[in-house]
């Protein structure tokens, strides 16, 4: 069958040396590629083909779920990461193995001898794009460009989305508008709908956020909102019974 063409992503240089080291040791790999940034990483990617890919998960502007969301062609994937937290969400998109920094030779060897097996067809192939659909399907951050930077925008902290002057923001408790490149019937369709609801066609709420409830003319309901400024919504006649049923009223 030949060597495995493995590609190493991590943002930290030191983890990609060691890695590097430990798969040539192993002499069952080849070396196709490696970077630091996952930006750079996805462009090599589009154009070349590899058989796994060792991939860090926690990374600046792009971790490794959002790499794995922007490739075309899915490789076999093993996760490397300091982080055990995300073990469960690691397995859930199915890889072929999780690894704990400073990554070991034995764990190293039984990922490899699972991605063997797979390749020979002797186990099942992981279903990686859709259970990776899956798990990336309610985001916790989404990104907001500043400039030449790109901040993220923590979920948990914004109260709503709303549409002005044909660009999207994202509201914050704290009171602060971020800008985010989809529109709210786009954020709609990603959210968990058993946190968000649409009350507007140009606003969509955070329900932990909701305070009170009270009645508006035209048969129209407003919401407050548990923010620093206690914003008003106004909620459009047609959703009202929408509203009230992920309230429980």
């Amino acid at each position: 069958m030949g060597l495995m063409r493995a590609f190493v992503l991590d943002d930290e240089p030191l983890a990609v040396e060691r890695l590097v080291r430990l798969l040539r040791q192993t002499g069952r790999v080849e070396i196709v590629g490696t970077a630091t940034d996952p930006v750079d990483a996805v462009e090599w990617l589009a154009g070349h083909s590899v058989d796994v890919l060792f991939l860090d998960i926690e990374m600046p502007e792009l971790d490794g779920f959002g790499v794995l969301e922007r490739l075309e062609s899915q490789p076999y994937v093993v996760f490397t990461t300091a982080y055990d937290r995300y073990a469960l969400r690691a397995f859930a998109v199915h890889s072929i193995d999780y690894l704990l920094k400073p990554v070991e030779a034995a764990g190293l060897h039984r990922a490899l001898d699972k991605l063997v097996r797979i390749r020979s067809g002797a186990e099942p192939a992981p279903d990686l794009r859709g259970a990776i659909a899956a798990v990336l399907k309610f985001p916790t951050r989404l990104p907001s460009r500043v400039g030449d930077r790109i901040e993220f925008v923590e979920l948990d902290g914004v109260t709503h989305f709303y549409a002005e002057d044909k660009l999207t923001f994202a509201a914050t408790a704290a009171g602060k508008a971020h800008v985010i490149d989809a529109t709210v019937t786009e954020l709609e369709t990603r959210l968990d709908p058993e946190k968000w609801v649409r009350v507007h066609r140009s606003t969509l709420v955070h329900l932990p956020f909701v305070q009170e409830v009270h009645g508006f003319f035209g048969g129209r309901l407003v919401v407050r909102l548990k923010d620093s400024r206690r914003t008003e919504l106004a909620v459009a006649r047609e959703r009202v019974a929408a509203l009230k049923t992920k309230l429980g009223l």
